[in-house]
């Protein structure tokens, strides 16, 4: 192994830079606002939250969070969406993921206002992404990003794959290194011989959400390698996709679980907060 990718570092880093701009919007009276909207009881969205929570505090950050109940209907959901797109004194709008099943995840993403979907996940948003003018982007993809910048990463002209296709991550990452010139396969789990495609790729982005799903015979030798996992082994420690001792061994490059992609998943949403609060002005 070349390098860890310490996502916790760079997060600290980058945090630091953005607490001195908003020190600065302050002096100009703009203080950037996020609001959290949290339904229900779902014990990792509740740590989730707390820890942006933590960051907003951390960087200046005028942070709320509603704590809703998981009997909240659909139609009170959406009202108080409306009532936080017609708010200024906040800038980013955020619902935490997943959503109890008799809400509409689909209608409820819709509902905010694009320009204060400081997650990316509204379809104009999306859309914007896949023609290749971005405004808001996911934070997971777009932090993994950063780390490529801030480690010296080359993008152009390598295979990539990632595993996992999902509209959180898996798509919108092959669609940001598609931007940066790199050939880009999206694998899943009904993809065959899942092994020999990630065996082709010179970076490596897993987030199929299985425990130590990647082993060394999906890494090519060299390879970088980012696991985006979170799950909890049986004695409940937090582990990621990637089973990290022996894939470290071979890879060049490689993300820690914890201390990788999460850190920097936070620091994109307060990055794309301030940014919000600024276009608004």
């Amino acid at each position: 192994m070349k390098a860890l990718i310490n996502g916790r570092e760079l997060a600290d880093k980058m945090q630091d830079q953005i607490k001195t701009e908003v020190a600065e919007l302050q002096k100009n009276g703009i203080r950037p606002g996020l609001v959290v909207l949290l339904v229900g009881e779902n014990p990792a969205s509740q740590t989730y939250v707390k820890n942006k929570d933590l960051a907003a505090a951390k960087i200046g950050i005028h942070s709320k969070i509603e704590r809703l109940p998981e009997s909240i209907s659909e139609a009170e959901l959406l009202a108080l969406i409306q009532q936080y797109n017609q708010d200024s004194a906040f800038h980013g709008i955020l619902v935490q993921l997943p959503l109890p099943k008799h809400i509409d995840e689909e209608k409820v993403l819709l509902a905010i206002d694009p320009k204060k979907d400081v997650d990316g996940f509204h379809p104009m948003n999306m859309g914007q992404l896949l023609i290749g003018e971005p405004t808001m982007i996911p934070c997971t993809p777009y932090g993994i990003m950063k780390m490529f910048e801030a480690y010296n990463i080359e993008l152009a002209g390598k295979r990539a794959v990632v595993i996992g296709r999902s509209n959180i991550v898996g798509k919108p990452m092959a669609q940001l290194m598609m931007m940066k010139d790199a050939t880009v396969t999206i694998a899943h789990s009904k993809t065959a011989d899942l092994a020999a495609v990630a065996r082709e790729a010179d970076i490596l982005v897993v987030a199929i959400g299985r425990g130590h799903f990647v082993t060394k015979e999906f890494v090519k030798p060299g390879a970088v390698v980012i696991d985006v996992g979170m799950n909890r082994d049986a004695n409940g420690k937090l582990i990621g996709d990637v089973k990290f001792d022996e894939v470290a061994e071979i890879a060049d490059y490689i993300t820690p679980v914890p201390k990788g992609v999460g850190p920097m998943t936070i620091t994109m949403l307060m990055y794309q907060t301030v940014a919000a609060a600024k276009k608004q002005k």
